[in-house]
């Protein structure tokens, strides 16, 4: 332009080549970055390159050093000197825009790195209060405080990333949002969604779809710091859009000026990045939370290999640890013989030598609530299972029943129930499933309610003296309202759910019993299951194929089928599963037994039951 392209090669060699850094882990993309800088310099008339381009084979989140699994190709001191030059840019350059698609990885590679423990505290000081809060240390998040720190170091700049987009309301992340809300003047999020997990679709409800190839939603921040700003605090906005990938990439292609930012007031005490009604918010808040009521409640049980030490069949479960009792002591022969796969802070071995020696394997052996109306069995031993929850599942080891929920609802939002320890996806396929027990049993044997008193002693002020078992299933009413649900829809994804205190003596009797009805149904204890609207009329091998629904009629095979499945109970949802659907999916390549075929009809029972009980709920009053 204005006859100055002369000037061109200039201005590349001495003013942008030596601010254009970039840090790769992998040869082939170390490679590719080179080859079409390369090719984009020379279209624009960039003739030779007399230096180096400034991207180097190393790892971002590391000081110094080179990558050690490389030595053995034969260039370590190759390696050593990019660490080298690597380490220069990051301790001694100013930067002033980082750009960057960092890995997704919960169990992060890079433990050496801890800048991102600044994010692990509470916006109102002191150590982040989680009982875990492992999903902070997610590679992304690291990479979102690396270049954090380094627009810090330089007192302006520019961060730019698209990461996954847990971050922007996940409870454990509030330390992380109130953090970087202190540190910018600008914070704009634009969640892109496409988590197929979560079974989201676009507004004009076709498929929702992820603009990479992973299951994980993405976002994309640009955070702004301005020298010398006198801001406390950053203005964040948001925007969303949702559906196909073709067109969130038409979308993209406008522009950050096209987008329609919202402004957002993140509020105590999680700060989330959303868009909510305050005045709704508010009211939902006048509610108690079922984590404060609940004196004990935890996550399920994470087995970290189902397949090895969970089973359909009691019987089967007890003949594979009798087989891997008198198996060889060797961790390979093991891992192989029962088809483990290795995991990093677990051995086999461990387990293996704490029953060699048990008289009766049986004794491990428990029912577990594995997904909805799914009861199946766990050998249930601390060092096989990889977190057994022993202290909070213990509750279960006798009569009790438990509330199962999710701090975070990004599926359909509510609640079940059980009456056994449970698997920590019992309920919901997205998030840890948390089980709050209705009592806790003491070392001698007797049982205690494991309900706050104080809220309970609010609750009687208004309905008067009242038991466990009746709050527990007013709860379950609750959150069981189809209105409830749409109306707090929004606060539902940020934390534990909210329930409202009842109005008066009558309308918590009415919920109650609607609450109870569906207890009962949900753990088939109710005479009505057995009342079957179901048939089962064509003999057959039992065998489950492929699952078909024709008409009322749901095919396991091409000739057995249950007929009269009413289209409610095949479609319906609890937590994330539809039961009617999933419970024969899992069972895909095996015969059914007489107690199965028993059991499938009352579930189609109780869910068309749950429907019905459902809209009753909404026929009284909650607000």
């Amino acid at each position: 332009e204005q006859g100055q392209k002369g000037r061109w090669p200039a201005y590349v060699h001495h003013d942008l080549l030596p601010r254009i850094h970039g840090f790769e882990l992998m040869m082939a993309a170390y490679t590719i970055a080179h080859l079409k800088l390369s090719i984009a310099f020379k279209q624009t008339g960039f003739p030779i390159f007399h230096k180096r381009l400034g991207i180097y084979l190393t790892n971002s989140l590391e000081q110094a050093g080179p990558q050690t699994d490389m030595f053995s190709l034969g260039f370590a001191q190759s390696i050593a000197e990019e660490a080298k030059q690597a380490a220069v840019i990051k301790n001694e350059m100013p930067i002033m825009v980082v750009l960057g698609n960092p890995p997704y990885q919960g169990e992060s590679s890079n433990k050496f790195y801890t800048g991102h423990d600044v994010y692990k505290v509470e916006p109102t000081g002191g150590k982040l209060k989680e009982k875990t809060s492992k999903w902070l240390n997610d590679d992304y998040v690291k990479f979102i405080r690396l270049a954090e720190s380094l627009i810090e170091k330089n007192g302006e700049g520019v961060v730019s990333m698209i990461t996954a987009h847990g971050y922007l309301d996940n409870p454990t992340f509030r330390g992380m949002r109130w953090h970087l809300m202190q540190k910018f003047d600008e914070i704009y999020v634009l969640d892109l969604h496409g988590n197929s997990k979560k079974k989201e679709k676009a507004q004009d409800g076709t498929k929702d779809e992820n603009v990479f190839d992973i299951q994980q939603g993405v976002a994309i921040m640009v955070a702004i710091k301005r020298a010398k700003s006198k801001n406390t605090q950053a203005k964040i906005f948001r925007a969303d859009y949702a559906g196909s990938r073709a067109a969130k990439f038409e979308f993209l292609e406008k522009g950050f000026e096209a987008v329609e930012w919202k402004t957002l007031i993140p509020s105590s005490p999680n700060y989330e990045w959303t868009v909510r009604d305050k005045k709704v918010g508010s009211e939902y808040e006048t509610g108690f939370s079922v984590n404060e009521l609940f004196i004990e409640g935890g996550v399920g049980i994470t087995t970290a290999h189902d397949e090895f030490v969970i089973s359909e069949n009691r019987e089967d479960l007890l003949k594979r640890f009798t087989a891997f009792q008198a198996s060889e002591r060797d961790e390979n022969v093991l891992l192989k013989k029962f088809n483990v796969k290795a995991k990093k802070g677990w051995n086999i071995l461990n387990g293996y030598d704490n029953i060699r020696n048990a008289d009766n394997l049986a004794d491990y052996i428990r029912q577990v609530s594995y997904r909805p109306f799914d009861t199946r069995y766990i050998f249930y031993e601390d060092r096989l299972v990889w977190r057994t929850v022993r202290k909070l599942m213990s509750n279960f080891f006798r009569k009790n029943v438990g509330l199962v929920t999710t701090r975070l609802q990004k599926e359909n939002p509510g609640a079940f129930v059980t009456s056994n320890i449970i698997a920590h996806k019992v309920f919901n396929a997205y998030d840890s499933n948390s089980v709050f027990p209705l009592y806790v049993y003491q070392t001698d044997g007797t049982r205690i309610s494991n309900l706050k008193r104080e809220i309970v002693a609010d609750m009687e002020k208004v309905v008067g003296k009242t038991t466990p078992e009746d709050i527990f299933d007013y709860i379950y009413a609750v959150l069981h309202s189809p209105s409830y649900r749409e109306k707090y829809k929004e606060f539902l994804k940020m934390d534990f759910p909210r329930v409202p205190y009842p109005n008066d003596k009558m309308q918590f009797a009415a919920l109650a019993a609607l609450g109870k009805e569906l207890r009962e149904l949900h753990l088939l204890e109710s005479p009505t299951v057995r009342k079957y609207i179901t048939s089962y009329d064509v003999e057959g091998s039992d065998v489950v194929e492929k699952i078909t629904r024709k008409s009322d009629k749901v095919y396991i095979n091409a000739t057995q089928y249950f007929g009269g499945v009413p289209e409610v109970a095949w479609n319906f949802y609890i937590g994330g599963y539809q039961p009617a659907q999933k419970w024969l999916k899992d069972r895909k390549g095996r015969t059914l037994t007489n107690d199965e075929i028993e059991h499938y009809q009352k579930m189609i029972v109780a869910l068309v039951e749950t429907d019905r009980i459902m809209k009753e709920i909404d026929d009284i009053t909650l607000s």
